[in-house]
């Protein structure tokens, strides 16, 4: 994909393949015969749609970067270099809208509301509090049950309360549903967390908690809140049955995401797996210099070279995607690739465009503020 000097991280505008990773990559998908089958089963549009979905989420991203720089917006919080941990396991649900699966992110799993259904146009219009946006300009936190989306809260951990609510109502009604949402490293450090585990896993609920270990807590590192090496082994402290993914493999999330869920699905309760990731800027916009000091540089640079964009687009170009034209394999795939990419970017361009436009309409009506909340009621 086009890279972005101005805003990428510095490892990402000098980003190139390292074979010997592209074997590790290629590797890790044939490691575990279960997780392999579901990738197997992949069609050439799915794999696409996680290719789309990836690029969705890194050019938003960079859109939003692009406002702060412009003044349009104050910050913006970023999934950059964890965007596989979102989009891996949200293909791997079944997205029906307020019918199937529902997830509930965390701020820096934006990604899930494109692909969960959520126009990319209110997540612009979110992100400037304009009165059409989903939640009618009163918060940032993008949500949208319609869309299987519960909204995230700023109170880390939280959710995962929120998400055992979902599912023990699924259990309740017998509906084949499952809760997903995600809990930050520093988060686990939250009771609410700890208290989600020990319900969900007693009640036997279709939840999957996915720890998005990107090895910072806003701006404490891992090794001063964690003890060392991982989160591998906490589901067994709750019963709960757990996996180990790399959060950079947008593959390996997929499919480990997909099992959990089915075993959610078949009555085997709560399922926990383990992503580990990086967070390649800062906790948002305006602290990438601090978070540049938090850790040393070869630590960025081993996680620069795991670009989950770069290394799955490396992947994609020696499979058969049914590419027309003429040239070899990985010159068509490479076409392919380039025009799914301007499709992307002019989606995310006509996006921008309309949350602009929706700047000029008149503020909300003020009883606006509970409508929603204590009910529908209003003048």
């Amino acid at each position: 994909m086009r890279r972005y000097p101005a805003y990428d991280p510095p490892e990402y505008v000098s980003w190139s393949p390292d074979p010997g990773l592209l074997r590790e990559y290629r590797a890790r998908i044939e490691a575990r015969p279960a997780r392999a089958r579901e990738i197997a089963a992949l069609s050439p549009e799915a794999l696409l749609g996680l290719y789309r979905g990836l690029l969705r989420f890194r050019l938003g991203d960079i859109a939003l970067a692009r406002w702060v720089k412009q003044g349009v917006i104050s910050k913006a919080w970023l999934g950059t270099g964890e965007e596989a941990v979102t989009i891996g396991a949200v293909h791997a649900l079944e997205r029906r809208g307020a019918d199937g699966d529902i997830v509930g992110p965390m701020i820096r799993n934006q990604g899930a509301n494109h692909e969960m259904g959520v126009p990319l146009a209110d997540l612009f219009r979110t992100c400037l509090a304009t009165p059409d946006s989903p939640l009618r300009g009163r918060d940032l936190h993008l949500g949208d049950l319609r869309r299987g989306v519960c909204p995230p809260i700023s109170m880390v951990a939280t959710l995962s309360t929120v998400m055992n609510g979902f599912a023990l109502a699924f259990r309740i009604r017998g509906e084949r549903r499952v809760a997903v949402t995600w809990i930050g490293d520093g988060a686990t450090k939250h009771g609410e967390a700890h208290e989600a585990f020990a319900f969900a896993a007693s009640l036997a609920l279709p939840v999957v908690f996915i720890i998005q270990n990107n090895q910072v807590a806003l701006g404490t590192r891992l090794d001063q809140h964690h003890v060392p090496p991982d989160f591998s082994d906490w589901g067994a402290a709750y019963g709960i049955p757990s996996r180990s993914v790399d959060g950079n493999h947008v593959l390996d999330v997929y499919a480990a995401t997909r099992l959990a869920a089915e075993s959610c699905r078949s009555g085997s309760g709560p399922q926990l797996i383990e992503a580990r990731t990086f967070r390649m800027g800062g906790h948002a916009t305006h602290d990438v210099r601090e978070a540049r000091a938090t850790f040393a540089p070869d630590l960025f640079e081993y996680w620069g070279r795991r670009d989950p964009i770069g290394l799955y687009e490396e992947y994609l170009l020696g499979v058969d995607l049914g590419a027309a034209g003429e040239g070899d394999l990985r010159s068509r795939n490479r076409r392919l690739l380039e025009s799914v990419e301007r499709e992307v970017d002019a989606e995310i361009g006509e996006a921008v465009d309309a949350a602009l436009a929706s700047r000029d309409m008149a503020a909300a009506a003020s009883w606006n503020a509970v409508s929603g909340v204590y009910g529908e009621a209003h003048p």
